[in-house]
């Protein structure tokens, strides 16, 4: 799962990303309405979660104008402000929930996997390719019918390839989706993985699903 945060609070954000991390989420972080914007424009993101003020832009206005972008993800909003008329502002500016500052950690990742939910509610969850099935409801990986032990990590890097299958998909935007970090061409990580995966889901089955496109990355799909 993959969250981006836009909050101009330095040490907040810092503390933010922080507990979503160790929550065990991949997250993006901005520090103005701008560069949110931006983000929300170019990436698919599970959730996001939002200032009220910014600078250069406000949370309000970078919602409406991302909602007219087609962006779907869910939204928490994020503010001081809590009287009744400012909350239903933001409300009406598409955001799906609201919290106001400050707050607890913990309660702002109840809302998070609130919100996340909802959306999984639209999103297919169950995903296949060839014999192998994974049911993101309940995290259960098969293939011929034989259930598949997988790590988180796997989990999600299976996710990935299962949902982008067909499409080549290279080793940065990989590690940009599963590890959340910028991407060292000298690391082996994603190979690594890779390989984990391989020795679960294909090893040992007629028709391998993860190949290798040479010099580029990797693809999930049935190869004639």
């Amino acid at each position: 799962m993959r969250l981006l945060l836009i909050e101009d609070d330095k040490n907040l954000h810092r503390i933010i990303l922080r507990h979503l991390t160790e929550a065990g989420y991949a997250a993006d972080g901005c520090l103005d309405g701008e560069e949110g914007l931006d983000y929300m424009k170019s990436m698919a993101y599970d959730c996001v979660i939002l200032d009220w003020m910014l600078p250069r832009r406000d949370g309000i206005s970078v919602l409406r104008e991302a909602r007219k972008s087609s962006c779907t993800a869910p939204v928490l909003m994020l503010t001081a402000r809590d009287a009744i008329t400012d909350r239903v502002a933001g409300l009406d500016a598409v955001a799906d929930d609201y919290l106001v500052k400050p707050f607890d950690f913990d309660e702002l990742l109840a809302r998070v996997r609130a919100l996340m939910r909802r959306g999984n509610e639209t999103k297919q969850t169950v995903l296949e390719l060839d014999d192998l099935k994974m049911d993101t409801s309940t995290h259960a990986v098969t293939r011929d019918e034989k259930t598949i032990s997988l790590t988180s990590r796997e989990y999600a890097l299976l996710e990935y390839l299962l949902r982008n299958q067909g499409i080549l998909q290279t080793r940065l935007q990989i590690a940009d989706h599963v590890w959340n970090y910028d991407y060292d061409y000298d690391s082996n990580v994603v190979d690594v993985y890779i390989r984990y995966l391989r020795n679960k889901v294909d090893k040992g089955f007629k028709t391998p699903l993860i190949h290798t496109v040479r010099g580029f990355g990797y693809v999930m799909r049935i190869e004639p």
